[in-house]
């Protein structure tokens, strides 16, 4: 059992980018990965309310403790409701779906680092927890693999977790990057029905136009992340879709703006809340009539604890050298699902630039493409990673234990 080629990482990367599945069930995609899988040393468990795969690999270092620690390693599965350009290469074989996030880099990395670890058991103090997660994109897919006991598959709960995610089209001055403390911003959907009175557009008066309502709450939700919030805590608002009215000349009953709220921390999420249903119902009851509004938390913040920032940084110097390997002052804006593992578990997030030579377009755009050639780094900092943080865990477990202290008898 050796290590894999980046050839063979190429073309499971390739194999899963055409048949890119959206949501929690994603059977080809989880077929084609106990595939790749298949032969290898693990236990592996499927999802029943989803698609998910949970691997685990016994380590068999010679001092390993009956009681050894377990890490997790997690990629994502689906893929996202985008049309990919014809040009592509690869591209989707399903209309209507693409792999626009990385996410097929992903698993094809932790499937490279599953063979490599698999040929390095010897080395591991603990166990590996492989998990291969669908329902990233919006699904709860994190939350589902929790409750069907992914943390604890090993049977000790994971005492870390760790995941790489690419990133395209913002070339970066080092392959890998990590923020230790807040690393990813909270996510929330807000959603706000305008309800006024419909009506001839030839007669406002004699209705309550919903329209210019919703155009001052729209301006009024940017006002209050400004205003309302401490700078140094932020929030972030887009409203990404209107809807409202079937014809120029009509005055609609109803109008609705949907948006996404941006955080970083559990406080501003909170606040955030309260203070935006509470504009938006304010404004509409200035002109007479209703909002009703809803707020739904989707992501808690990605928080990176720091002894695992730092096993990550001494695992990529050690791999690929010291200049291979950034700390992050500031954390990036958009989210992601492991911050619920990184709420239970503590661990580390960490970004790898796939940007291609001739560029591409960001994350999620229809022209997001990834440079096949960092699959072999993700999947040798996956096992760098689990060989190191195991081996930390196992001393800390005997520093602590009672019969190693100096007080001993």
């Amino acid at each position: 059992m050796t290590s894999p080629t980046p050839t063979e990482l190429t073309q499971l990367r390739r194999a899963l980018h055409a048949i890119p599945e959206i949501g929690l069930s994603l059977p080809r995609t989880q077929r084609t990965l106990l595939d790749a899988l298949d032969g290898l040393p693990l236990e592996v468990r499927l999802g029943q309310a989803s698609t998910s795969i949970t691997a685990v690999l016994r380590g068999t270092h010679p001092d390993r403790a009956s009681d050894a620690p377990a890490v997790l390693l997690r990629a994502d599965m689906d893929g996202l409701p985008i049309d990919e350009p014809e040009s592509a290469d690869p591209r989707s074989e399903i209309a209507g779906a693409m792999h626009a996030c990385g996410h097929d880099l992903h698993m094809a990395m932790l499937v490279g680092a599953a063979l490599e670890l698999s040929a390095r058991r010897a080395e591991l103090r603990g166990d590996v927890v492989f998990m291969f997660q669908p329902g990233e994109e919006g699904w709860g897919g994190a939350r589902v693999m929790i409750d069907e006991g992914v943390l604890t598959a090993a049977g000790p709960e994971a005492g870390a977790a760790f995941a790489i995610h690419v990133f395209t089209g913002d070339p970066r001055p080092a392959r890998f990057e990590v923020c230790s403390g807040t690393a990813m911003a909270a996510a929330a959907a807000l959603t706000i029905e305008i309800i006024g009175r419909g009506g001839h557009g030839s007669a406002p008066h004699l209705a309550s136009d919903p329209v210019p309502t919703a155009a001052e709450t729209i301006l009024a939700l940017q006002s209050a992340t400004t205003r309302r919030f401490n700078a140094l805590d932020p929030v972030v608002v887009t409203v990404g879709q209107v809807t409202a009215g079937t014809a120029r000349n009509i005055i609609p009953d109803r109008a609705q703006l949907f948006a996404t709220v941006r955080s970083f921390s559990h406080a501003s999420q909170a606040r955030a809340a309260e203070v935006l249903p509470a504009v938006a119902e304010g404004i509409a009851h200035a002109h007479g009539q209703d909002a009703v509004v809803e707020f739904r938390p989707e992501f808690p913040p990605v928080v990176n604890e720091g002894a695992n920032v730092t096993t990550t940084v001494e695992a990529a110097s050690r791999r690929f050298g010291a200049d291979a390997v950034r700390t992050l002052d500031t954390p990036k804006t958009a989210s992601e699902d492991f911050a619920e593992i990184l709420e239970r578990v503590p661990g580390a997030f960490v970004f790898l630039d796939a940007t291609p030579s001739a560029g591409a377009g960001y994350n999620h755009s229809p022209f997001a493409a990834y440079d096949d050639s960092v699959l072999g780094d993700g999947a040798a900092l996956y096992a760098e990673f689990a060989v190191q943080r195991l081996a930390e865990l196992s001393a800390a477990d005997i520093t602590s234990h009672p019969l190693t202290r100096n007080d001993r008898a």
